[in-house]
């Protein structure tokens, strides 16, 4: 235990020499014990420890807990990697599209008509449709219109929990019909003719852009990396797809999250 301490304090001190003495120019500021276990402290101890020595280091920060003890994320964890963590390919996707989709629909005028089996999910606060959508129609299953409601929920929250400014989530494709996939053949070879797609139950989130949500009188945002709010999307999609709730592919070329409701 004696030895554990002289660590921190080690590490305390050449973080932040003005806690254990006096150095030049910078006067002397006493160490409370309390210091010590600012690591295993509640958030309102922890504070309450930076606002009265202030020590602002890495290790000071928290590490808050949920009710059962578990660590809350407090901060990005990320994915052990992006193509291991979401492998789920068109075979597995197109099950479960046949198996709680419409059946394909012809084209617009058609999609008008089947609103009895779809939703409109063209205008949201909590995500947005791409301006450049040009080869599918903001339709989904009532089912897949809940999920991505919740995914885009979970981004927002796990933003605010982890102190990132708040983004909205780009979906850059939703329901294909027919007369969408032929369109989109003649200038995509890869596009698949049993697109999952064509059954309202898929959608695809954009991981290198994001709406930025700021208020037009508001202070200055301080800006984010794309590829943190991609690590935090990962993670919500990570925790939907352990729960069986959605397939997940990592779309390299489309820079999209591919995902189909379970």
């Amino acid at each position: 235990m004696a030895g554990l301490t002289v660590c921190v304090l080690g590490v305390v001190r050449c973080a932040n020499p003005a806690v254990v003495g006096e150095t030049a120019g910078v006067s002397s500021v006493p160490l409370d014990s309390s210091v010590l276990t600012v690591v295993s402290a509640s958030k309102t101890e922890s504070m309450e420890v930076v606002r009265k020595t202030g020590l602002h280091t890495p290790y000071s920060m928290p590490v808050f807990k949920e009710a059962d003890g578990r660590p809350l994320k407090s901060k990005i964890y990320s994915v052990p990697g992006f193509g291991r963590t979401f492998p789920d390919l068109q075979d597995v996707h197109i099950v479960a599209a046949r198996k709680w989709g419409v059946s394909p629909v012809e084209d617009r005028e058609e999609a008008e008509l089947r609103k009895d089996e779809l939703v409109y999910v063209g205008s949201n606060p909590y995500y947005t449709m791409d301006k450049q959508m040009s080869y599918s129609i903001p339709y989904l299953v009532p089912r897949a219109s809940d999920l991505l409601q919740k995914i885009s929920r979970n981004f927002l929250d796990s933003l605010a929990i982890k102190d990132i400014p708040l983004h909205t989530l780009i979906v850059t494709s939703v329901l294909r019909t027919e007369n969408d996939v032929r369109r989109l053949r003649r200038f995509n070879c890869n596009a698949s003719e049993e697109s999952c797609h064509r059954f309202g139950t898929t959608f695809d989130i954009c991981y290198n852009r994001y709406n930025t949500v700021s208020h037009p009188e508001g202070p200055e945002r301080r800006s984010v990396r794309n590829d943190s709010l991609k690590w935090v999307l990962s993670e919500v999609l990570r925790d939907l797809r352990e729960q069986e709730l959605c397939y997940v592919k990592y779309e390299v070329k489309q820079g999209c999250f591919h995902i189909t409701v379970r």
